[in-house]
């Protein structure tokens, strides 16, 4: 009978660790959200988005697309960026 009592305590004390161990885990993760949120929500906000001026009187389309290139040459405009500000340009003309 006696072993049976300390397979007993046994099962109730690792029980009470696991759940411990459990909820410290959640805590620790809401904790290490709530210290990356602030992080993430101001990443995007720290880079400025360029976006070419809109064309004015007198400045030709060739003028505007290479205006665009230095940017993109100057890693102010990424790849992407500067396809989609090249069509619109392009269209717009």
């Amino acid at each position: 009978m006696s072993l049976l009592r300390t397979a007993a305590r046994a099962s109730v004390a690792t029980r009470v660790i696991g759940n411990t161990h459990r909820r410290q885990q959640q805590r620790w993760a809401a904790q290490d959200a709530a210290a990356a949120a602030p992080a993430t929500a101001v990443a995007p906000l720290s880079a400025p988005v360029t976006t070419p001026a809109p064309a004015a009187a007198g400045v030709s389309v060739l003028d505007q697309l290479t205006q665009l290139g230095q940017l993109r040459d100057a890693g102010v405009l990424t790849e992407a960026e500067f396809e989609t500000q090249k069509q619109r340009i392009l269209v717009s003309s």
